[in-house]
């Protein structure tokens, strides 16, 4: 299932700190609209984490229903591991197609208690879980053994890895050396966008993209190239998207930039982000206009 391109749309907020329904669910019908294989609702982009367990649940059935039988993946990170259960029993009776976890924590957290998060919740869900390694938020570095061990658990079906190295030499012995430690069902899926054409080049089965959730139309045009194994056009397409990506590292990260790109295309209302996060200043703004406009015929 969690193959091919996935997308994963902000949330939205109000003014008032409210998570902003209407504009989520734009969200989530213009990607099913663009026809991208899944749909990443509530993961980091998805400010998961600023979300009450009702909001949660409540995006999670609209994320559903506004997808249209596109499956639906849904973040259920958190600190306890009673919350985590709760969110994975509510995805669950969404209709959610699949739960993404995150190792979150306060207190770090070992090797063995992670794995015994993934256990805890590889034991509650009749549906499949897609393991999220995303060091940059939690501040967690799973080891490829601690990864294969997860994998092997009920109902864990893929690994969501936070990119690749740049070479595509070591990028392909690199997705190799870990997909030769997995089951043979688990999805390996490339997250960090920069590393998105060469880690599909190098063999990983889906791209778990934050440019997706705003502009499905070129990440699409990528994912299907590199499906086709048309290493010409993947690098064309990664050339186009490149002045957003460079965005990102300037900006220190997507979050703040993929706001104001969804803003500035009138897909979401100003001063999206949950508080105590604030949007991009007046010129980093510009920037994105500037890279936004190139896209807008494309969607």
């Amino acid at each position: 299932m969690l193959t091919g391109l996935s997308a994963f749309p902000l949330t939205p907020f109000t003014p008032d700190g409210s998570p902003d329904e209407a504009g989520f669910v734009r969200l989530v019908e213009r990607l099913a609209a663009a026809g991208v294989d899944s749909i990443g609702a509530l993961g980091s982009t998805g400010s998961y984490a600023y979300l009450r367990a009702d909001e949660r649940a409540r995006l999670t059935r609209l994320a559903v229903e506004a997808a249209a039988g596109v499956p639906v993946m849904v973040g259920v990170g958190a600190v306890a591991t009673r919350d985590v259960l709760a969110h994975v029993d509510a995805a669950q009776e969404a209709g959610a197609a699949a739960v993404l976890l995150a190792p979150v924590s306060y207190q770090p957290l070992t090797l063995d208690e992670v794995l015994g998060l993934y256990a805890d919740v590889s034991a509650a869900s009749s549906i499949p879980v897609t393991v999220y390694d995303n060091p940059a938020t939690t501040r967690f570095a799973f080891t490829d053994e601690l990864t294969a061990a997860i994998a092997r658990l009920p109902h864990v079906t893929a690994v969501k890895i936070p990119g690749v190295p740049a070479d595509e030499e070591a990028a392909t012995a690199r997705v190799a050396r870990l997909r030769a430690l997995l089951p043979a069902h688990v999805t390996v899926g490339v997250s960090g966008d920069a590393s998105a054409a060469t880690g599909l080049l190098a063999g990983c089965d889906a791209w778990f993209s934050v440019v997706a959730g705003v502009l499905p139309g070129p990440a699409l045009a990528l994912t299907r190239a590199a499906r086709a194994g048309d290493h010409e056009a993947v690098r064309a397409e990664e050339e186009r998207l490149q002045p957003l990506l460079a965005l990102f590292a300037r900006h220190g990260g997507s979050l703040r930039v993929v706001a104001a790109l969804a803003e500035h295309l009138g897909l979401v209302g100003p001063d999206c982000l949950p508080r105590p996060i604030r949007g991009l200043d007046l010129a980093a703004r510009a920037e994105v206009a500037d890279v936004a406009d190139r896209f807008r015929p494309h969607g």
